[in-house]
This record gives structure tokens, sequence and C-alpha cells, in this order.
């Protein structure tokens, strides 16, 4: 039962890290609708993306069954929590529907397109439970829609949140490497202790090269910005 109830944390977790985007995409998509109509859109499209993506997860999950494709999407994984520690944001231009069916349309595509790391994360994390999927992505995902203004201004204030995410998905990804029947067998073989060293070593790797990468990163804008400052002065 305690195992069960820490993968669930760690699907949430995963999920309203990885998820703050999509509820600029609601807000967006539904900026142009009447009052009354923009917490429907909001709920139906929540709802339809919910929908949509427990069975993306379930894709995912039944995937992972395939020798390599764990350690594939583990690689893919780490490659996320990297890009979400250096800061690199996509640019999304969507416009806001004139009508309700519209917003919903938009919602829920842009929430497919956005999707890719979710899924992986929750296919993941979930280790094959199929209840541990619905269960977490049907609290998690209405927490971002509904409390995703307070997410990301916790995010900004104490930016350590957004360090043990991604350092959750290095090890997230470290237990997908190990759990691929081929490899880990192989790592059984090796070193049993790698099950068990891997996740976390990920994790630590994870923390170090993002950071990295975010200061390398931020510092020619810091220069341009001292070299504006000068040119003014």
């Amino acid at each position: 039962m305690a195992e069960f109830l820490l993968s669930l944390l760690q699907i949430i977790i995963v999920n309203l890290v990885l998820s703050g985007d999509n509820a600029v995409v609601i807000a967006l998509a539904c900026r142009n609708l009447r009052p009354e109509l923009q917490k429907k859109a909001v709920f139906w499209g929540g709802f339809g993306a919910i929908g949509l993506r427990v069975i993306l997860t379930f894709i995912a999950i039944w995937l992972l069954q395939i020798p390599f494709v764990q350690v594939i999407g583990g690689l893919l994984l780490i490659w996320i929590a990297v890009k979400l520690l250096k800061g690199e944001e996509e640019e999304s231009h969507i416009g806001g529907g004139t009508n309700m069916l519209e917003a919903l349309k938009t919602i829920i595509f842009a929430d497919l397109i956005m999707s890719l790391d979710n899924v992986i994360a929750v296919a993941g994390a979930a280790n094959g439970n199929m209840l541990l999927v619905i269960i977490g992505l049907s609290v998690s995902i209405p927490l971002i829609i509904w409390g995703s203004q307070l997410l990301m201004l916790l995010m900004n204030r104490f930016p350590v949140i957004v360090l043990l995410g991604a350092a959750l998905l290095g090890y997230t990804a470290g237990e997908m490497i190990v759990g691929d029947k081929v490899v880990g067998a192989f790592l059984e073989g090796v070193l049993p202790a790698l099950h068990t060293i891997l996740p976390v070593a990920l994790a630590l790797v994870v923390i170090a090269v993002g950071t990295y990468l975010k200061r390398k990163h931020e510092k020619p804008e810091e220069d341009r910005g001292a070299q504006d400052h000068a040119e003014i002065l």
C-alpha cells in the first residue's frame, strides 16, 4: 500500500511540474468567450484532455513493454528534465475561440501536442499499473486546470520546486531504464546494486547538467543587458 501511495504521489508531482504551460493554453483558448461560457469550456476542455491523456498513457505503457523502448523513454525523459531546468519554453501561438466548440478543440488539440513529456513520465512512474494512471491523472489534471496560477506563482517564487521536479524526472528515467526487460537483466548480471544506484545517479546528473546549462544560457543575456546599460550611459 505504501509503495502504491508513493507511486501515486510521484505521478501527481510529475504532472504538476510538467503541466504549467497547459493552463496558459486553456486561458488563452477561452479568453474570447462570454464569461458564462468560460467555466464550461474550462471544465469540458479539461475533461476531454484527461480522457485523451489517459488513452495516450495506456498506449505508452503498452509500448514500454517492448524491449529497449523503456531505455529510449528513459533517455527522452532525461532530456525533458534537463530542458525543464534549463528554462526553455516553447512559444505558443494559441488563438482564442469565439465559440465554445472552437475553444474546446483548441484546448484538447494543444494538450495533445504538449503532453508527450507528461505521458512518458506518468507511464514510467506507473510501472504498468493502470489504476495508478487513472487515479494519478484524475487527481493531478484538475489541480493543474484550477490551481495552475498558484502553481506557477510558487514555482517562480520557490525555484527549488522545479529543481526537485527535474530530479524526480531523472530518478523516474533511471527506474525506466533498469526496468527494461533486456537492459535490466543485463545490469542485474553485471552489478545488482545498479538497480538502486542508477536512478539516484541520474537524478543528480539532471540537476548538475540542467543547472550548468541554465547558467550558461543566462550569462549571454546578462552580458547583453550590461552592454545595453553601458551604451545608454
